[in-house]
């Protein structure tokens, strides 16, 4: 079983990706579904075939789905829902508005990517892959399964016994709603999932998240910071897909400043996610849509590799807690500590070793604290924040 996650800004191809890849894997002979979390499909554009909400045989061994948001949300979410939308009324807030608010924010994409548990535990596929929807939130949300499984210990036994005990006391005076057992249960069930959704995600044998960006200078810093998150919360980033880079045939002038521009971007690129691998897809002449299209990018990308290889094993960067303060670890093999300079400026990090620079987000944590020491130790880059 391999599962295999691509996040990146909107509109930098990366649905084509995935088709390309999912393509390619059944046509290797794994039995392969590729699956859309994005509330705004595209997945069926990108095929140019009609896909539904449940899976369908689209190619031999191929099967594609776009998941029904509101489907997903009322199938894991809608029992809670309902009870936040019930609290919400009775406070007098306007019933459209309370079926809005009523959801938390990132809970629609979260409760789609569980069709991921259902999709690995039927057995009827090798290879999963999930165009996630444009952020990379996403995977903050996954560490959710990390909360929920310390309030499941020790909070949640202690609210259902309150719970059942106040009930027909707070029902005697007032009228606010109250919890019931199934909405515990719900709750309950929810989290469970979440924490084998979780366990699939961050084994790294099973599961790789792969980033896909642009050579242009905005979509790449979002990608850092995606990068910066996979890394944070244990997932693995496996590959790095530059799309739509100029081919070097392209010598008309008119395309001149956007080619020294993108030369520029990629020796960020390589800067930003070394040494993880950076695949290139070119430009093509056409747009990519359909099966032929996909062929071609997956041969360019892949060549005669099979996509289902774990391409990088490892973390680049660790962030680890310490005292009062934070330790961010950064791979920087044969690296002698004299030639390492570091510079900072708000919530990015640079280290220039030589020749060779390396740059990095700091999640919110350490963006705020400030740079106490710096070593070499055992070929990382050690850096105290505090």
């Amino acid at each position: 079983m391999r599962i295999i996650l691509y996040t990146g800004k909107g509109g930098v191809g990366k649905t084509s990706v995935a088709a390309a890849t999912a393509l390619r894997c059944a046509n290797m002979g794994y039995r392969t579904i590729v699956l859309s979390t994005d509330a705004a499909h595209s997945l069926a554009d990108s095929f140019d075939l009609k896909i539904g909400q449940e899976p369908i045989e689209i190619a031999p061994k191929l099967s594609a789905q776009e998941i029904d948001v509101l489907y997903q949300m009322d199938k894991y979410w809608g029992k809670v829902q309902e009870y936040f939308r019930s609290l919400l009324q009775w406070r007098g807030v306007d019933d459209l508005i309370a079926d809005e608010v009523s959801v938390l924010p990132g809970m629609d994409e979260l409760a789609s990517l569980l069709q991921i548990v259902y999709l690995a535990e039927s057995g009827k596929y090798d290879v999963i892959i999930v165009d996630c929807a444009p952020t990379g939130e996403t995977l903050k949300l996954l560490s959710l399964p990390e909360v929920a499984r310390w309030y499941l210990t020790h909070i949640f036994p202690v609210e259902r016994v309150a719970a059942r005990f106040a009930s027909p006391f707070m029902r005697a005076v007032t009228d606010i709603p109250m919890p019931d057992d199934e909405l515990f249960e719900t709750i309950k069930e929810l989290i469970q999932q979440l924490n084998r959704m979780a366990a699939l995600l961050s084994d790294t044998e099973t599961s790789s998240v792969r980033v896909v960006l642009n050579p242009e200078k905005m979509v790449i810093k979002e990608a850092m910071r995606t990068f910066t998150y996979i890394n944070l919360y244990g997932f693995s980033c496996d590959l790095v897909v530059s799309n739509r880079v100029l081919p070097a045939s392209v010598n008309d002038p008119y395309f001149a400043a956007l080619k020294d521009a993108q030369a520029r971007h990629g020796k960020m690129i390589t800067e930003s996610f070394d040494p993880v691998p950076i695949y290139q897809i070119p430009f093509f002449d056409r747009e990519v849509v359909g099966m032929e299209m996909l062929h071609r990018v997956s041969s360019v990308l892949y060549g005669e590799q099979d996509p289902t290889k774990v391409f990088y094993k490892g973390k680049p960067q660790e962030i680890e807690k310490n005292g009062n303060g934070y330790i961010l670890k950064m791979k920087l093999p044969f690296a002698d500590k004299t030639d390492v300079h570091l510079t900072r400026a708000g919530d990015e990090i640079a280290i220039s070793v030589g020749n060779f620079r390396r740059n990095a987000i700091l999640p919110r944590a350490l963006a705020t604290l400030e740079v106490k020491k710096a070593r070499m130790e055992q070929g990382s880059l050690v850096v105290n924040f505090a």
